[in-house]
């Protein structure tokens, strides 16, 4: 009975983390846009620089608010990894390589990234997911990043090493902040993220601002303030949230979704031919989202149920079993595999 009466919650939970690790896509969906017409009026290395303290402003706003306290040492090597991947690594490294090629081309790097932030979760966590998992998470990279060759021409670009360089930092970003984000609550993690690059970030944006022109339009600081405000600060804390509610590897998954929608936005707002495999493009990425989530949601059913099963028969539970969990409820198991550690509400 006692079970029974859990399920209502821990669906709760799991639809609630799908939701806002969908914002969190829909959030970045417009980055390389945004990027683009930030290029417009600044210097990449400007672009980079003040898009980081700008999202540290807002970062510093909303820990003063919330008082929140300085982490405990043991959590500063991650948020050292998060730093050096999302707030530094990858927007550094794609918005040199928007200065070569366009975000059609651009969105081939998040077409992989899904299947990457997987591996690295699988190894990081020890996260073990099916083979059904593996089947639709490789077959969804398959698919975008053969959309979006092909909206892009195939042709490989001279920004494509950054590129390809930008999927390790932030797989390895996006691992250890949906980690940590299971003991810290997110917007926690992206604030303190930001934070400590604040005595890197606000020196080279003084030098960069001083070196490189800049022409403000309204596009420029529109596409400034949005990859500061919401792709650098709001979409990572609702990203981190969802991925410490419904596991990192689960997901990265939804962001399958990510390329699509960003070739979209960037046919409405940037004049960009789209082709007719647009829709068929999305139609299957979206059903290899529904086959990842699937699959991630019958395997926690399987844990809770041998869970259930074996305090029914007084023995001891499987929360001792770090195989059985790393398969199962991955809110529970993400930080280390160790359900006792549980996100703060």
């Amino acid at each position: 009975m006692k079970d029974k009466n859990s399920a209502t919650p821990r669906t709760s939970v799991a639809v609630g983390g799908t939701a806002l690790a969908c914002l969190g896509v829909a959030a970045f969906s417009l980055t390389f846009p945004s990027t683009h017409w930030a290029l417009s009026g600044f210097g990449a290395w400007s672009a980079v620089t003040v898009r980081a303290v700008l999202a540290t402003a807002v970062a510093g706003a909303f820990l003063a608010a919330g008082r929140a306290k300085v982490p405990d040492r043991e959590h500063w090597a991650g948020l050292a990894v998060v730093a050096c991947g999302v707030v530094i690594g990858f927007p550094l490294l794609t918005t040199l390589a928007l200065r070569t090629t366009d975000t059609s081309h651009a969105a081939v790097v998040v077409g992989a990234l899904p299947l990457c932030t997987a591996v690295l979760a699988a190894v990081r966590t020890g996260a073990r997911p099916s083979r059904t998992f593996w089947i639709a998470a490789v077959a969804g990279a398959a698919v975008v990043t053969a959309f979006s060759l092909g909206e892009s021409g195939g042709a490989p670009t001279a920004g494509d090493g950054f590129l390809f360089a930008s999927l390790l930092v932030c797989a390895a970003g996006y691992v250890e902040g949906g980690r940590l984000a299971s003991v810290l609550p997110g917007w926690q993690v992206v604030g303190w993220a930001l934070v400590g690059t604040l005595p890197l970030t606000l020196p080279a944006a003084v030098v960069s601002l001083s070196l490189e022109p800049v022409r403000l339009t309204g596009e420029s600081v529109g596409g400034l303030v949005w990859v500061s405000v919401v792709s650098q600060f709001l979409g990572l804390m609702v990203w981190y949230r969802g991925m410490a509610a419904i596991g990192v590897t689960r997901a990265s998954q939804l962001q399958l979704a990510q390329p699509v929608l960003t070739l979209v936005w960037s046919a409405a707002l940037l004049g960009e031919h789209l082709g007719r495999a647009t829709l068929p493009a999305a139609l299957a990425v979206l059903v290899c989202v529904a086959v990842t989530q699937r699959s991630g949601a019958r395997q926690a059913r399987e844990v809770r149920r041998s869970r259930a099963a074996a305090r029914a028969r007084g023995a001891e539970a499987p929360d001792a079993d770090p195989e059985a969990l790393r398969s199962g409820d991955a809110h529970e198991f993400v930080a280390h595999g160790d359900p006792r550690r549980r996100a703060p509400r």
